[in-house]
């Protein structure tokens, strides 16, 4: 990891990074470093044969806001920005808390394999076998892995079918 410092003029990167900063105090940025950032996948097969899910621990809910600036970044699974608002994904216990309405509490399965934002298929192929089940799922592609969230009812079953998918490639 190379760390840069806030004085440092010449910045050469040779590779593609994701940037990491630490804030100090006063919010101000204090540092910041350099992670190369690894191709992933395109091979669907592959990609099949080695999509260990996961299931993320606890219950999530999708809430809609004008004012996300309400929730600590730290507090965020995910954001969209949409016409009629501003999409945000946080913890069932957080909205209670919060007093946050919501209509569908949902289980987060992480797809562990690095498939690439370029993979063809892999969407259609869990979406497929989910389908199967009667599995709805609300997918989010990050950089490194896919995300599923399904119905809290649903997330065994979900597995089941993802593990299967797996097996079966």
């Amino acid at each position: 990891m190379q760390v840069l410092k806030k004085n440092q003029l010449d910045i050469k990167i040779l590779f593609l990074s994701q940037i990491k900063f630490t804030e100090s105090e006063n919010n101000s940025i204090k540092s910041l470093a350099l992670t190369p950032m690894i191709t992933g996948e395109t091979n669907l097969s592959k990609i099949l044969k080695t999509l260990s899910p996961e299931l993320n621990p606890g219950e999530y809910i999708f809430h809609s806001t004008n004012a996300p600036s309400q929730f600590d970044h730290k507090d965020i699974i995910g954001l969209f920005r949409e016409r009629e608002g501003v999409t945000v994904i946080i913890s069932k216990e957080l909205a209670d808390r919060k007093k946050i309405p919501y209509e569908f509490i949902a289980s987060w399965i992480t797809l562990n394999i690095h498939s690439s934002l370029d993979a063809v298929g892999l969407t259609a192929a869990f979406s497929s076998a989910l389908t199967k089940e009667n599995i709805s799922a609300n997918v989010i592609a990050g950089y490194y892995h896919d995300h599923l969230f399904v119905a809290k009812r649903d997330a065994d079953k979900a597995m089941k079918a993802l593990i299967q998918l797996s097996e079966n490639s």
